[in-house]
């Protein structure tokens, strides 16, 4: 059977591997793994470990932008994930509202989850919800920490949902990259338990190989 995330890759030119993620939320998917591989390549100027690694074509695009700060690359994740859950997924009726994961360093002038979240919001004429779901307080960052129990002992109730405007709606709730699910554990269990919201849909650009 021909898939529509084909003919998105055709289209597009970009490939996409539509991965289901599971957790407290009602349905979730990861557009695809983050990379492919990634191997031991010696050691740079300052003794650092170096690694040849190898991404998906997500996966490269969402490093561009976070990591090379390649703003140029935003219209094409955002046109790739607004079709996917428009045509492959088909949740885009259902959903009442957009809300993305607050970022770990609340004061950083650009926020590329931030960024994302709204275009999607706009390019399906969805609710952009972004003050719905904040912190307590900065997190530490958590790409090195990959055990679930661990990163949720550091996110547990640190997030704070407001109910004023995402009561009793169907919601996506977004991030970029999926390590655990611990992340997304706890800002579901928010906007269930404090927003009141009906159900929740986790979407991520990408997911990571490694297991907690």
């Amino acid at each position: 059977m021909f898939k529509i995330s084909e003919w998105l890759a055709k289209r597009f030119k970009t490939k996409i591997n539509p991965i289901k993620i599971n957790g407290n939320w009602h349905e979730g998917y990861a557009l695809d793994l983050h990379t492919l591989e990634s191997e031991f390549a010696g050691y740079g100027e300052r003794c650092q470990k170096v690694f040849d690694t190898s991404r998906t074509d997500v996966g490269e695009l969402l490093y561009r932008l976070k990591y090379r700060f390649d703003k140029s690359v935003l219209p094409k994740i955002i046109r790739i994930s607004v079709n996917f859950i428009k045509n492959e997924w088909q949740i885009d009726n259902l959903m009442e509202g957009i809300v993305p994961i607050p970022p770990s360093k609340i004061f950083r002038d650009y926020q590329p989850v931030q960024e994302m979240a709204k275009g999607i919001s706009f390019r399906l004429k969805t609710p952009f919800h972004p003050n719905s779901l904040k912190k307590k307080k900065e997190t530490p960052q958590l790409k090195k920490i990959f055990n679930f129990n661990e990163r949720f002992n550091i996110l547990r109730n640190v997030f704070i949902a407001d109910r004023e405007n995402i009561a009793g709606k169907n919601l996506l709730l977004f991030d970029d990259l999926f390590t655990s699910g611990a992340t997304l554990t706890a800002a579901t269990a928010a906007l269930y338990q404090q927003g009141q919201a009906e159900k929740i849909y986790a979407f991520v650009l990408t997911k990571t190989r490694s297991k907690s």
